[in-house]
């Protein structure tokens, strides 16, 4: 299995993503924002969090212009698997992938501890190492975190159960108390709540290593009958 972290001027989480993954089985390449190209092979695109360009203009919008995101995004078109997280939520919001955009948080400051989520679908790739109803805790560190979408948008998320994660408490006033969302096909997810900051027993909390646990299982599944 192959992952590749993307890295753009301010990411702050890419090694730990890269950590986390390589963890869970992934051979793990960093690739720096200026490229044109995803290594040969990959199967998982990451997109860490951070802040990206300083978060200037708008979070995630001058990143998502970058020029290896054409890359992710004839990578994700082709039916590979990616995951966007804190700032990379953000970034793949801008870029189209994943509908609906993340505003401010309600209480205008900026949110850095752990919180409850609760797991809103186990039929994901990411959350297949979880169960539908089942609460578990992962931090998040966000000043724009909050998920807003249009009702048409919100109502699809729902029906077609692509609502990955809810806040089990709603810290930044995100419709619906989203935390994460799903694509169309289910082979992307956006999250705030940072699951590498909670991978490993020396981190004090392990419900984040699942994820990747999970979504490693998958692709050798796969792989095996590819």
């Amino acid at each position: 299995m192959k992952a590749a972290v993307l890295v753009f001027p301010g990411s702050n989480c890419d090694r730990d993503l890269a950590v986390a993954l390589r963890a869970a089985g992934f051979d793990v390449d960093m690739v720096w924002h200026k490229d044109t190209d995803l290594p040969a092979g990959i199967d998982l695109v990451g997109v860490p969090g951070g802040f990206s360009f300083g978060d200037y203009l708008r979070c995630g919008a001058i990143a998502a212009r970058a020029p290896i995101v054409p890359a992710l995004v004839e990578h994700v078109k082709n039916g590979g698997y990616a995951i966007g997280i804190c700032n990379g939520f953000q970034i793949l919001l801008e870029t189209g992938l994943l509908p609906g955009a993340l505003m401010r948080n309600a209480g205008l400051k900026f949110i850095c501890r752990d919180v409850p989520l609760v797991v809103a679908t186990a039929d994901s790739a990411f959350t297949a190492q979880y169960s539908a109803g089942e609460e578990i805790v992962l931090p998040v560190a966000h000043h724009d975190g909050n998920y807003r979408a249009d009702p048409e948008v919100l109502e699809a998320l729902r029906s077609e159960d692509r609502v990955a994660f809810t806040y089990g408490e709603n810290v930044n006033g995100s419709s619906d108390a989203i935390a994460g969302i799903l694509s169309a096909n289910r082979r992307v997810l956006g999250m705030m709540p940072h699951p590498e900051r909670a991978a490993d027993p020396v981190l004090g909390r392990t419900d984040g290593g699942r994820l990747f646990a999970g979504l490693a299982v998958r692709l050798v599944r796969e792989e095996a009958t590819a």
